[in-house]
């Protein structure tokens, strides 16, 4: 009878050790992309393998296997983008939302939110509403100025007790140590805008034990009172006094009385920089911002203390004729009634996506007269396109200006918000890289990656290499935004696939449903 002959020994100790010494499988691997690493380096054909949610090897990786294997020849790979100004948070803490599709389909993997000074005081209650459904992107959290001095202070127009200060202070470094990245402020918006700079410089001391940032919705973009210049230059002062990386955040020259004061801006950022402060801007790539209707046309001291205050002042006759005045000159500021969109109003939605020239004219009434009707009834929030083309260009082609959106997560179809919820990283790329060539496709994903992960401190992201979390979007030369200021609705197009620490969101351009996004803890 034949029999099989057993294997030599030394066959068989060579069969176990190259058996030993194999790799393990990736988990995904992506096959021939031209990577951008996020530095700003050109992009490079090279394959991204993943493993156990973090990059685990970038090169060429033929003969590698992995459960999952994708060609992504022709598509661009980067590091997942991070928006260091978003209103997500409310929209991700319901489960209808808590996807983020709006976000995803921008590239975004991760997103900074509770800017302007506002957001809960309670991070730790916050972080636990926001992963109650699951994220589907990660969510890093600022403790916000103005919530922390109403809730010590409330409306009032003055500056704290020490014993105030002191209690701003705990509930600041509390929020610290529950993990946020640091402290927002919006001196634009009541309260925030009774505070001095030397409060503040005060609250960023906290923030700054922490390795926290910064980050500022100034005093004044235009010049309702103090100018732009010097409302960056208090953005400066706190970074000079304090050591804390600050940043003039949705940085911008608003209405037509400042246009062309970006070189000034810039001239004063380069003279910090130059000095050793660390100082930063970030933009969103359009030239219409959005805000409350009372906040771009009220006077400050007209919104001091509570509604029933400010309803006393609107009936005596004699300070609404000074309200009024005021409105006037901040309504010139903004370009005037023609350059007001109202975006959302419960009270009368029917002027929701209408021009405030349009409304008052259907009534017959000034224009000014009408936003104080409606300021009156609630104040809707509006849309204003208030700025140059020359100003957002030269800002945004500075080395230490981030990309942001300042948009939020609206509910589908309600109301009609800014574009930027749904379209404002896309649209970078689109119209200030591919059709204007204003910057390079590196450099614009510089902006959106590894500069946002440098100056929030995010050591582990931002970057294609091996060891970092693997949060990667893949997309194709129509990446675009689709959202318009009329029709404002739409998601974007050209991601083709997205990782959220190495799990597929969106698979060959469809949403996957998964939520492997979480809150991230600065430690």
């Amino acid at each position: 009878m034949r029999t099989t002959p057993r294997p030599a020994p030394l066959i068989l100790l060579i069969h176990f050790a190259v058996t030993a010494c194999a790799p393990d499988p990736y988990d995904t691997i992506l096959r021939g992309g031209r990577v951008l690493d996020g530095t700003g380096a050109p992009a490079r054909e090279a394959d991204v393998a993943i493993r156990d949610g973090l990059i685990a090897a970038v090169g060429d990786l033929d003969g590698a296997v992995a459960e999952t294997t994708l060609d992504v020849t022709g598509l661009y790979v980067s590091p997942g983008f991070i928006d260091t100004h978003s209103h997500a948070a409310p929209g991700l803490e319901t489960e209808e939302r808590s996807h983020g599709e709006p976000l995803l389909a921008q590239g975004l993997t991760t997103v900074v939110v509770n800017p302007d000074g506002g957001g809960p005081v309670d991070l730790a209650e916050q972080r636990t509403e926001l992963e109650e459904h699951g994220l589907g992107v990660n969510v890093a959290q600022l403790i916000g100025h103005g919530s922390v001095r109403g809730r010590v202070l409330g409306s009032e127009d003055r500056a704290p007790t020490d014993a105030e200060l002191d209690e701003m202070r705990s509930l600041v470094r509390a929020g610290m140590e529950a993990g946020a990245w640091g402290l927002s402020s919006g001196t634009f918006y009541s309260p925030g805008s009774f505070a001095e700079n030397a409060e503040l410089i005060e609250l960023a001391r906290v923030a700054a034990e922490f390795g926290g940032v910064y980050t500022s919705h100034i005093r004044d973009e235009s010049n309702y009172t103090i100018g732009v210049l010097a409302a960056v230059e208090e953005v400066i002062d706190v970074s000079r006094q304090t050591g804390i990386t600050g940043v003039v955040t949705h940085i911008k020259a608003l209405g037509p009385p400042v246009w062309g004061s970006s070189a000034l801006i810039v001239e004063r950022i380069e003279a910090a920089r130059a000095e050793g402060l660390s100082v930063y801007a970030d933009q969103y790539p359009y030239l219409a911002s959005a805000t409350g209707l009372s906040a771009a046309l009220l006077p400050r001291w007209s919104q001091a203390g509570d509604s029933e205050a400010f309803d006393e002042r609107v009936a005596d006759p004699d300070t609404r004729a000074r309200i009024r005045e005021a409105m006037v000159e901040n309504l010139a500021r903004r370009g005037g009634a023609d350059r007001i969109q109202f975006r959302r109003f419960s009270e009368d939605p029917s002027i929701e996506g209408q021009l405030l020239s349009d409304v008052a004219g259907d009534r017959g009434e000034d224009p000014v007269d009408t936003a104080l009707e409606l300021i009156i009834r609630g104040g809707p929030s509006i849309v204003s396109f208030n700025m140059s083309e020359e100003d957002v260009v030269r800002l945004m082609t500075q080395e230490w200006t981030m990309t942001s959106s300042d948009g939020g997560l609206p509910e589908f179809g309600v109301g009609v918000p800014h574009p930027r919820s749904y379209g404002a990283f896309p649209r970078k790329v689109r119209k200030y890289v591919f059709e204007d060539g204003v910057m390079t496709l590196e450099a614009a994903i510089r902006t959106m990656t590894s500069l946002p992960a440098e100056v929030m401190g995010m050591e582990d992201r931002g970057r294609i290499e091996e060891g970092m979390v693997a949060d990667l979007v893949v997309f194709s030369d129509h990446f675009r935004d689709n959202a318009t200021f009329t029709e404002p609705h739409q998601l974007s197009a050209g991601v083709v696939h997205l990782f959220v620490a190495g799990e597929a969101a969106i698979r060959d351009a469809g949403f996957t449903g998964v939520r492997a996004g979480r809150v991230l803890v600065k430690r």
